[in-house]
Parts: structure tokens; sequence; C-alpha cells
């Protein structure tokens, strides 16, 4: 819930504080410091009841001169205080520095800040931002952090452009505009602007330099704002300052007079906290408002409920129940049983009739005429000869539908798998040959609504079987096809490794359904999207907000690489993946890895190095080598697998169709950069952040062995989930091997990452899936 306070604030502290005039002006803590502290919560950042006595210069006023007011704090005009990030929005100033076209500096000044030492610059929502064509701007920071340890630091960056046709707008990287990053725990700073050469040869179309800390919504490079003397003709930019309270949630918890949170609210652990623990808190489901000063519960019977059309809702504390009309039963959601008709004439305690009783709507009325009852005995008569014609015409029909099921089901290999379960290959535990009715049901008809995914081979619905677990089904396009006993032997052979794999990072087939044109299958559900998602998607409903963390990936990565090793080497028949890529790796609740998809997977016998196959994959993660000679190793998931370890590394899609062809391939791009030792360029900023230098470069060593294009060159997965498992445990001690030397390869070694051959795209997730028939399967 985001506050605007210029007009509110005085309302709001009336109403939560004493009655006494001087109280209006006092410092605003959390409720029960001391008495003369205020009670309307912005949360004493990063201090405990202690805190309240020794700082007494956090004050809020308003200036009513100005229409509308404006809210002040510390001489700094407050634009918003959100509750829900935990931030605070004040103004700061935009330094500056013009010449005149001879080279004489005037109209220069620059720009300082400095804050209450418990509300810090926020070093995740603000960045620092030089404008000019011969500029420097200097960004030093002299504050003290919460310990007591006094900070210096000095950074910067430099924008440098001779003509109008060196810059575009919305670009930030050095030619007009440059930008930066600053210090985690900064309370204070100073912005001053340097010149190499006083602006003689710009000063025709960029008179003036600018530079500013700003929040990192605010500003987008416009090369108009180097034409002019004033930045946007104000001096003023909005700057993000940070709160929390110090302190863990487990700890607070302990001291209840301590606790900053209210009622109806809980604690979460903050990352604002300048490397010391903070917590912020939130209102729990079901509550809104200021979780500080205690959450009210919200009327979802007046907003957002699930109840039908049929039910009643009724607001309870933190929620509501969808209530059924006397007469009808169950649980009147939308999404749910609804409200369904009570037949009272089924049970002789639920209606009181002494002759006939007449069920209706809601109700059931009584008869006893024998005038009615002669007219209802004709019309039985009539209405049983046509249910007799009726019941005759369904059950010829229903007859063919049985033969047609048996065919499906004999034609899908529904007698071999039996067969297998007598010969006790496979057992009622590890497979269950669902019905079509039984899928039906668990999917309402297969409603869209319940539609989880789709992809090259059909659409994933979830379904809810009788006993109120959840699955994930897989329906094939396919709708009519007449499929042969080698494929038959193919897809039981395959069905019976994947029951027979024992691997919880593996989506886990539970059953499957054989009286359908083609087969359907039941895995267990896995709730949490794909990797893909998780990293490209930032607008999915279901997603948290912000990216995965580093230790977050390296754990996906790790654990990924576990089962390729283990399909590889472990399973009882070796198994090669042929389609890994981040759209078929899920995640659970707990950000662990699942893959999925094994429907282009390769069954290969011990002793066969190598398989001539129709080549499939997806463009991007597709092994070069694989698509020129259509020869399938384990080496090609390990291609695949170098492919989705540099998206992890950075976040960009394996296909980027907005690039220019040099930079369409993640792989090409990422190679290239390493060998031009431009590897923090292409690293997403949270990686950076949160990674040190050396584990990203063994981490990044390692995708580069994966994407050798020679198969030969690259390690085996068991190799990589070793270097990766010792790199996640041991930090950096560890250096990687070189695997028999393997070098990055120049751009012509790349010219298969784009290579042709594209049938058909798929629009869901931008990938094209490529499949290039050879003269084995």
């Amino acid at each position: 819930m985001k506050l605007m306070i210029c007009s509110i604030c005085f309302i709001i502290i009336i109403v939560n504080l004493p009655s006494t005039e001087s109280r209006l002006n006092k410092s605003i803590h959390p409720a029960g410091c001391q008495e003369s502290c205020g009670s309307f919560k912005i949360p004493y950042p990063f201090g405990i009841r202690e805190d309240c006595f020794l700082n007494t210069d956090f004050n809020l006023t308003c200036d009513n001169t100005s229409n509308p007011p404006k809210t002040h704090w510390q001489g700094y005009q407050v634009l918003n205080i959100s509750i829900e990030d935990a931030e605070m929005r004040v103004v700061t100033h935009v330094a500056r520095d013009c010449y005149t076209s001879n080279g004489t500096k005037y109209g220069s000044f620059t720009s300082s800040a400095t804050t209450w030492r418990s509300f810090p610059f926020s070093h995740a929502r603000n960045r620092f931002v030089a404008l000019g064509c011969d500029t420097i701007g200097k960004f030093t920071v002299t504050s003290h952090n919460l310990v007591d340890q006094k900070i210096y630091a000095r950074m910067g960056c430099m924008s440098f452009c001779f003509t109008n046709n060196s810059m575009e707008d919305g670009v930030c990287s050095g030619a007009g505009c440059c930008e930066s990053s600053i210090p985690k725990g900064l309370f204070g700073f100073n912005i001053s602007i340097g010149s190499e050469n006083n602006y003689t040869s710009v000063t025709g179309f960029n008179p003036c330099s600018f530079s500013f800390l700003a929040a990192d919504d605010f500003y987008n490079f416009s090369i108009a704002d180097l034409r002019s003397n004033s930045f946007r003709g104000t001096n003023d930019v909005p700057t993000i300052l940070d709160w929390s309270v110090m302190n863990t949630c487990n700890e607070s918890k302990k001291n209840s007079t301590a606790y900053a949170c209210g009622d109806n609210s809980f604690c979460k652990d903050s990352d604002k906290g300048m490397r010391l623990d903070t917590y912020v808190c939130q209102c729990s489901p079901g509550y809104q408002g200021n979780p500080y000063l205690g959450c009210i519960d919200v009327d979802e019977c007046h907003s957002t409920h699930n109840c039908d059309k049929m039910s009643k809702c009724v607001n309870t504390d933190g929620g509501y129940n969808c209530s059924c009309p006397k007469g009808y039963q169950g649980d009147g959601l939308r999404d749910g049983n609804g409200c369904t008709d009570i037949d009272e004439c089924l049970d002789s305690k639920l209606n009181d009739c002494k002759g006939e009783c007449i069920n209706k709507l809601g109700s059931y009325s009584c008869s006893n005429s024998s005038a009615i009852n002669v007219a209802v005995g004709i019309g039985v008569a009539v209405v049983v000869v046509i249910i007799g014609s009726t019941f005759l015409f369904w059950g010829l029909r229903k007859r063919k539908l049985i033969q047609l099921k048996e065919k499906f089901f004999e034609q899908n290999g529904g007698f071999l798998l039996q067969q297998l379960v007598e010969q006790k290959e496979l057992t009622s535990n590890m497979l269950k040959i669902f019905t079509a009715e039984e899928l039906k049901t668990a999917t309402k008809n297969y409603d869209d609504s319940l539609i989880a995914g789709r992809g090259g081979f059909g659409t994933v619905y979830k379904g809810t079987l009788l006993d109120g677990s959840l699955v994930a089904i897989k329906k094939s396009k396919q709708t009519d096809v007449d499929v042969d006993e080698a494929q038959v032997k193919q897809f039981i052979s395959e069905v019976v490794v994947l029951c027979q794999v024992n691997n919880r990072n593996i989506v886990r087939i539970l059953g499957c359904c054989l009286e359908t044109p083609s087969p359907l299958l039941v895995y267990e559900f896995v709730s949490n999207g794909t990797l893909f998602e998780h990293l490209h998607d930032k607008e999915e409903k279901h997603l948290s907000k912000g990216t995965l963390s580093w230790e977050t990936r390296l754990k996906i990565a790790t654990q990924t690489a576990g089962v390729l090793s283990y399909l590889h080497s472990q399973a009882v028949t070796p198994i090669i993946h042929r389609d890994i890529k981040s759209t078929n790796i899920l995640l659970d609740e707990n950000l662990n890895p699942k893959v999925s998809d094994f429907g282009a997977s390769k069954l290969i016998a011990y002793d066969e190095m190598e398989v001539c196959t129709m080549v499939q994959g997806t463009l991007g993660y597709l092994d070069p080598e694989y698509l020129q000679t259509s020869q399938l190793t384990e080496k090609s998931d390990v291609y695949s697998f170098g492919v989705v370890l540099v998206e992890l590394l950075t976040g960009q899609k394996a296909i980027r169709f907005n690039k220019s062809e040099e930079e369409r391939s993640l792989a090409k791009y990422f190679l290239s950069a390493l060998q031009e030792n431009r590897l923090v360029e292409v690293l997403e900023r949270r990686v950076v952040e949160e990674g040190s230098v050396e584990l990203l470069q063994e981490v990044a060593n390692i995708a580069r062995c994966c994407l050798s294009l020679n198969g030969e060159e690259r390690p085996n997965m068991k190799q990589v989930a070793m270097e990766l498992e010792g790199l996640r445990n041991m930090g950096v001690d560890k250096h990687f091997s070189s695997w028999n030397g393997a070098e990055l390869h120049s751009e012509e070694d790349n010219v298969y990452l784009l290579g042709e051959g594209v049938e058909n795209y798929d629009s869901i997730k931008n990938q094209v899936v490529i499949t290039i028939p050879t003269d084995g399967r």
C-alpha cells in the first residue's frame, strides 16, 4: 500500500496521536516507544525501542503555504511513502556544469545530500547518472554506517560524444549519458562534474553537463536533454530511501514489547540491512492497511470473492465463506462445486409428503390428486416408450464407443503394458492406467481455464483426481493417428524406463491413459512455473517480484546437472533427454528444479556411443555438431545444458529475435564476450552484485567448455555436476579444469548456432522447434 502523504499526513497523525497540539511535531516512531512518540508508524528504521530515546530528529512537517501542501523531512520534500516496499521517495538536486564556446565556465553547482543515519539511500532502487559530451561525473561518499564505521568512497562515470549521430535515445552507455550503481549502506553523498576539454569541441550542441542520483524508474536518456542549459526546466529529481527494523524476525518475536509488527501482520527478513540483520512487516493474507499499526480485515464480499451467483458471500476475519441458500448444497465457489439443488424427495427425512413428492429447484411439493396420478401414469407410459427407443440408440452408440476405446487401448500398447505387469517388470505402484473418463473429470472436460502450459508436443492441463491429489496431464496435439508396432514398443519402453527412474529432480510419471487416439500421460504437478518464466517472464502472476538470487541460480544449475548425469550414467537404460531448455525445467515451491518433457528422449544401449537419428530439439539449445551430422550422443545434452547455464548467468533468452544477427544466438554472444574479456558486461546485474568475481569466472568457464563445438572436447555431465557441486559447497578455492584444453572458438566455428531447417515456431515461448529428417529415427 502506497501512501501519498502530502495532504493527509496531519490527518493520520491527529487520529493516532494524543490530542495535545504539541504532540503533532514529535518524532514518528513505532507505537509504544515512549508517550511522546507518534503511532503513525513508519517503522523506526534499523532500531527497536532504545532508538526512540536516542534519536528525536525524525519529524514530518507539512508546508501549507504551497498549493497543494508539501510534506518535508529534514529539509527534504517527501514525495511518497510506501509501506509495502519499505521505501520513502524524497527530492534531491541536480549538479550542473556549463561552459561558453571559448571554454569559460558559468552557472555551475554541485549536489550533496545527507540523511538521518537510519535511512540509507537505496542501493537497489537508485542509480547515479551523468549527462554530457565532455563529462566526468564524480560521486563521493562520506558517511557513517550503523556500527559507527566511517565510510569513504569515490566513484563515477565518463560520457563523451562528438556529434548527435553518435548517441541514441534510451541508451545510457557512455555516449552522451553514463550511469553507475551506488554502494550499499550509503547515508550521504556529494556529486560534482569535471571536464576534459572544457566543452570547447561540443558547446555547439551541448553547453552543459548534469549529474544526479535518482530512482531507477525516473530517467530515460534523451538527446534533447543535452541541448539545454537546465535539466528539463528543474533542479529536482526523486531519490529513494530504504528502511527496515534492526534484528531478525525470530529474535524480535521473543520480545513482544520490542516487536514492531502490529496485529494481523507477519514479519519478513529484509535485505536492506547493510550487512546487519533487519526485517519489515507485511499484512497477513485477507488483511490490509499499515502492518506496523495493525492491519484490518478486507471485506472480500465487496471486492474480489469467488462465490458463484447462487451462493451468498459471508465475510469472516481474514477471509470469507460462500453459503448456499436453503434447498441447495455445495461449496458455493465459482471454480468449485458451486450450489446444486437438493432432491428432498429422495430422503423421507427431508420432506413431509403423505403422497407423491415432487422435487423443485430449492424446494419440493406434495400431490395426492388421483387425476394427476392418472395423467402422470399416461405420461410415464409415453416416456417409457421414448426412453426405451433412446436407450436402444444410446446402447448401440455406447457399444461402438467401447469398441473404439478397446481399439485405441490395443493400438497404444495397453496389452503390452498389462503383459509387463504380469511379468513383474512393472508394478501397480509404478504406473497407473487411467480411464479416459477419469482424466476428463479431473480436468472438467479439458477446460481452458485449467491449461498449465503449451508446447510443441501438445497441451498440459492441471487436473484434480478423485482423491484430491493434483496432477499434470499432457494431451497430444494429434487426434487421429495410426501408430505402427515399432512406435508402440518404443513408447512402452520409454514409459517403463521413466517409471523406474528414481531421482527427486525429475518430474515423476504417475500413469497414462490409452483409450484415446494418442496416449495421455499423467505426471506429478509442479506448482511454481518454469525456469524460463522466472528468468524472463517477470509479469507472470504466480511469480514473486524480482529475479532469482545467484545462490538459487547456482543451486538450480547444480541439481539440473545432477539429473543429466543420472540419466546418462545411472539410469537402468541410459537416456539422452534431447530437449534440455529452461521451459522444460520446472520449479517447486522451494525453487528446486524438476526436469520434465521426455517426449523427445532417446534410450541408448550401454555399448552404443552414438545413434543416428532424426534431428530434434529447440533452436538456440541444439548441439551444432548434432545438427550437422545427425549423430546423437550424450554430449548433445551437455551443449544444451551449457546454454541453460548461460541463461542463468545473463538472464537473457537463448534466442533474441530483437537483436542483430551477430547477437541473436545467446551462446555465440556469450562466447564472444568471454573471448574479449567482457564477461561482466553480459552478466545480469543481480548476479554480479551477489556472486564473487572468481566464482562467476569459474561458472562461466564451465559454460564455455559445455558449448565447445567439438563434442569430444566437452566434459561429460558427471564432471559438470561434480564441478558445480564443488563450487557451490567450497566457493572458489577449487579451480575448474580445462577438459582436454577446450578453448573459445572463433565466430566462424559458431556458424551452425543459427542453422537452417526451421519447420515450426512455438509462439508461446518465442522458441523455434526444429525437426530435420535423416536416415535414422
